[in-house]
């Protein structure tokens, strides 16, 4: 075997290596499986380098246009999302099928922390052209790969509407000047200690409440939110009060206790919020019920790690209560 040969073979086992990992640790099964994001960006870490050298012997850069899916995208493959997209295929691939069962041809979903569209491109091509996606987004360094990766796929921008604005409990808040947006694989400038994030700007958002944006937009159907806001969950969810009770979409959102507390209104103000709004959870990955109590969630979810569930309303526009 030659030593090109060799070296290849060596970066195909280091990537399948690293690819198992990932896979394992995308969709856990029971609480023990839960890997924290610190060890899930190191995983990619180490996959990325193994693709970054053989990409460079090849005369490649880390910048791609692929194909994945169906799906077009203009990738980063430095950054933990994008990466995610080109190795895996999709970014929390358990979350894409979860989603995929939510949002049904004709629906209208908002897609609240749309990032660089990881999920809103396939939710644009589930609610078809019947149906509508609004992709939130207040950071300039994601905004700006949404709308790229938006033209890149004319057929579901054309039935997506992309805003930059940042969700707040009320429209007085201040917009901070940065927001965690960038999930560096290779972190040489400062990042969050557990969520891995960097600091982006904000300099072309604008602050509005989920309400007054369904007010101003006309929106008089909601049928499902996708909410992944890095801890501000809760200010989203506050501001959006009257839409909860109106429309009762259900919600597939982000809950990890570590990043909520770091925040003025703590974890357990989210879980408050989400009772008195009369709303159940289960695992996303899985359908399981959850016990939707501070305690129950705390100990089911790691220190430094996250979980995605579905919180569906128990009474949906006057109809029996959801079983």
């Amino acid at each position: 075997m030659g030593a090109k040969a060799r070296f290849a073979a060596h970066l195909q086992r280091r990537v399948f290596c690293a690819l198992a990992l990932l896979q394992e640790g995308a969709e856990p099964t029971g609480s023990d499986m839960i890997l924290t994001t610190k060890t899930k960006i190191a995983m990619a870490g180490l996959a990325y380098r193994a693709i970054a050298m053989g990409r460079a012997v090849l005369g490649r850069d880390d910048c791609v246009s692929a194909e994945r899916g169906g799906l077009k995208w203009c990738l980063d493959l430095r950054e933990g999302i994008d990466f995610s997209i080109y190795l895996l295929g999709a970014f929390e691939r358990s979350t894409v099928r979860a989603l995929q069962k939510l949002a049904i041809p004709g629906s209208v979903v908002f897609d609240i922390g749309a990032n660089i569209g990881a999920h809103t491109l396939g939710l644009a091509r589930s609610v078809g052209p019947a149906g509508r996606v609004f992709a939130i987004e207040p950071s300039d360094f994601a905004f700006a790969k949404l709308k790229r990766n938006l033209a890149l796929n004319p057929e579901l921008e054309s039935r997506t509407h992309a805003h930059q604005i940042l969700l707040a409990a009320e429209i007085e808040a201040q917009l901070p000047p940065t927001i965690y947006a960038s999930w560096p694989l290779l972190a040489k400038e400062t990042v969050h200690p557990k969520l891995r994030g960097r600091l982006s700007t904000t300099s072309n958002a604008r602050v509005d409440t989920l309400d007054g944006f369904v007010e101003h937009e006309g929106i008089d159907r909601l049928d499902l939110i996708k909410i992944d806001v890095d801890g501000h969950e809760y200010p989203v969810l506050k501001g959006g009060a009257k839409t909860l009770a109106s429309f009762r979409p259900t919600l597939l959102m982000e809950m990890s206790p570590y990043v909520q507390d770091e925040q003025s209104h703590g974890f357990a103000a989210l879980v408050a919020l989400l009772q008195d709004a009369d709303y159940s959870l289960e695992d996303a990955s899985t359908g399981k019920t959850i016990l939707l109590q501070v305690d129950e969630l705390q100990a089911l979810i790691p220190d430094g790690a996250s979980i995605n569930v579905v919180a569906r309303p128990r009474k949906v526009l006057g109809k029996a209560p959801v079983r």
